[in-house]
């Protein structure tokens, strides 16, 4: 049986593709649906069913497009109540795509209508389990998403439904089967996530610390619970899009694709409720900026930190790339329910710099000349990163301000004297160094290279902590 996952890294998810006898079926597809068409279509196959294993919360999911287009029903697990027409299965129901058969198995704990689904070759032998956020490889689904919905949906009530599912519903399935999880290392929906997408069921029995039978419920509860950041707080916004329905992503992208000159692109951006985003790597937007502009680069986590640090998901956002990369941005923008982009500068920022108008830019300065400057005197030094990389090592008397926490702590950023920030490589610094600008601050200096280049010089050894060392 052939399972194709299909995964994007920027946002560690994997959507599944499988065909049999020209039917095909999608698991918990992104936003944009093309390439999932595409792929049926250069199989000959018709897309019968858009399989939902729960309403996802890092995500605005593709069902709603998919279904449209191809005429697919979806289908969510027992108790889902979507706003939309879909197919509730039940518990231990099964469905055929060609020769496949696809049981639905009700997982309650991540969320109330979580659901894996077994797949079973053309012979009827177990192939794989699709596990969504019930099972990753080397974790399970925090189960504390769902009270910033529904606030009765306790962290500790979805834990011990999750103990449960996992001991009832997988954890008796053969230990050959492959897990197929919707997330890999770098979601926030889970703590400990191995880089690795898929394991045999076997192994996971083995090496995943919540499938542990010695454990008990209560053990199981607080192992899940403990160690747990707050989620970003655009994932209640993204989960109440994949309940409700949303805008066609063409519509969304019709109402993007607007490229502007510099004079239009400047009397929009004056308005009082636009927001411009330069999506350029860190140095280059270091280097000048337009005013006022925030920098979240493609060339990291975007759509995560677009979620974090853009609290209101209807902002409109006007955008400035890297010639060509528009699409990108505004595609990847909308996969975490950012529908409001209303324009591009076309040309980017050297054509606003070649009009003259006015420019930006952040002071840097490397490694070494921090070294120089901290020998010399004492120096606020603010550490963007976040607290676990921080408890981990970092320069001593330093601050730790972590990106997501920026906003609620703006007064702690000295206004009165100069310092400096850092991150681990130079992109939370630069995202964070942005917003200080647009708020006013403009006595502070970037690292370059961040803590990444700051190990490096003699300052490990002289300023250097590494807290764990001293217990």
């Amino acid at each position: 049986m052939k399972v194709e996952q299909i995964y994007t890294g920027c946002i560690a998810h994997a959507a599944y593709y499988i065909e049999s006898n020209g039917e095909a079926a999608i698991f918990d597809p992104l936003r944009e649906v093309q390439p999932y068409i595409d792929r049926a279509t250069g199989d000959g196959a018709q897309i019968k069913y858009v399989f939902e294993t729960h309403f996802h919360a890092d995500f605005v999911s593709g069902h709603l497009d998919l279904a449209k287009k191809t005429g697919a029903t979806i289908v969510y697990g027992p108790t889902a109540k979507p706003n939309f027409d879909a197919l509730i299965a039940e518990d231990q129901q099964e469905f055929k795509v060609g020769d496949y058969t696809i049981k639905a198995l009700h997982t309650p704990g991540h969320t109330m209508e979580s659901t894996c689904y077994l797949l079973s070759d053309e012979t009827a032998k177990p192939h794989g389990i699709i596990t969504g956020d019930t099972l990753f490889i080397g974790d399970v689904g925090r189960p504390d998403l769902a009270q910033h919905v529904i606030a009765d949906l306790t962290q500790d009530k979805l834990a011990r439904l999750l103990y449960h599912s996992l001991r009832n519903k997988i954890m008796p399935l053969p230990d050959d089967l492959i897990v197929y999880p919707n997330h890999g290392a770098g979601s926030a929906c889970g703590k400990m996530m191995s880089k690795e997408t898929t394991d045999w069921l076997g192994n996971q029995k083995k090496t995943n610390y919540a499938l542990n039978l010695d454990l008990s419920e209560d053990q199981f509860v607080k192992a899940l619970l403990t160690g747990l950041t707050n989620p970003p707080g655009y994932f209640p916004k993204n989960v109440l899009m994949n309940i409700q329905g949303y805008e066609s992503l063409d519509t969304v992208m019709l109402r993007a694709r607007q490229p502007l000159t510099p004079i239009e692109f400047e009397s929009i951006a004056n308005e009082a409720d636009v927001l411009v985003l330069d999506t350029r790597a860190a140095a280059d937007f270091a280097q000048g900026f337009i005013p006022n502009s925030i920098n979240i680069g493609l060339d990291g986590n975007f759509a995560m930190w677009v979620g974090e640090m853009i609290h209101d998901i209807e902002q409109r956002i006007l955008l400035v790339t890297e010639p060509g990369k528009e699409e990108e941005a505004m595609i990847r923008l909308s996969r975490v329910g950012y529908d409001h982009t209303i324009g591009y500068l076309k040309g980017g920022f050297e054509a606003w710099k070649s009009t003259g108008r006015e420019t930006d830019q952040i002071n840097r300065i490397t490694a070494e000349a921090l070294e120089k400057i901290m020998t010399q005197e004492k120096i606020t030094v603010i550490d963007v990163r976040k607290k676990s990389e921080f408890e981990s090592e970092h320069l001593l008397d330093a601050v730790n301000i972590p990106m997501n926490e920026i906003n609620s702590r703006l007064a702690e950023f000295p206004k009165d004297k100069p310092f400096v920030l850092h991150c681990a490589g130079g992109y939370r610094s630069i995202i964070a160094g942005s917003i200080l600008k647009q708020r006013g601050w403009d006595n502070f200096t970037d690292v370059i290279g961040g803590y990444n280049e700051i190990k490096k010089t003699e300052l490990e050894k002289t300023a250097f902590v590494c807290p764990t060392t001293l217990l």
